[in-house]
């Protein structure tokens, strides 16, 4: 059954030059593939009041990366959407839970990565962190799997197994502070338990 849907509907990402200026949008569906145009994204690390960071694990219905453990969410800001506004709204859509202290810590990280099935990656990818009070109740068409880590694990298993994580996290846990000072000092993060 097809199903008619408006201009609105339509999830929409922005398309980039080289330069990383706006030079138009398409629609999600259409710009993911062995020739993917550069385009806008972002990436979020959520923490809980006890320090520790949510991980994901991607469902396997998803194109890119199935089953990948990867940070708390990513997504596409919309044509006219203020990217902490897009960070806020996926964190909600995705996860489940509401967000606070959305900053921006990496403005100008990009990546281009190709998934096993020939679909390249290829985004201007500002990266956020933010904190949340709640337990993730996540959309399964989005994530299977979850987990509340101490930053330190997180880092050191990234440095062992990087390939049982997305690569744009494997490449911001170099340059994100929340990963990085843990990595560089093996300092433990909080402990209050186990992960959830």
């Amino acid at each position: 059954m097809l199903i008619d849907q408006t201009l609105e509907e339509v999830e929409q990402v922005i398309l980039l030059d080289e330069a990383c200026s706006r030079v138009g949008v398409a629609p999600k569906s259409s710009v993911h593939h062995a020739d993917t145009p550069l385009h806008l994204a972002f990436s979020c690390h959520v923490t809980d009041p006890a320090g520790r960071v949510l991980v994901t694990r991607r469902a396997l219905s998803k194109a890119t990366w199935p089953g990948v453990w990867s940070n708390a969410c990513c997504g596409h800001p919309g044509p006219g959407e203020q990217v902490g506004d897009a960070v806020t709204r996926r964190a909600r859509d995705e996860l489940g839970i509401a967000v606070e202290a959305v900053t921006l810590v990496l403005p100008t990280f990009r990546y281009r990565a190709v998934d096993d099935s020939g679909v390249v990656e290829n985004e201007v990818c500002p990266v956020y962190t933010a904190r949340t009070r709640d337990q993730p109740d996540p959309d399964p068409t989005e994530v299977m799997a979850h987990r509340w880590v101490r930053p330190g694990d997180l880092a050191a298993s990234i440095a062992l197994t990087p390939w049982a994580f997305s690569p744009w996290l494997v490449s911001q846990a170099a340059e994100l502070p929340l990963l990085a000072a843990t990595r560089r000092t093996g300092a433990p993060g909080p402990t209050d338990g186990e992960a959830r």
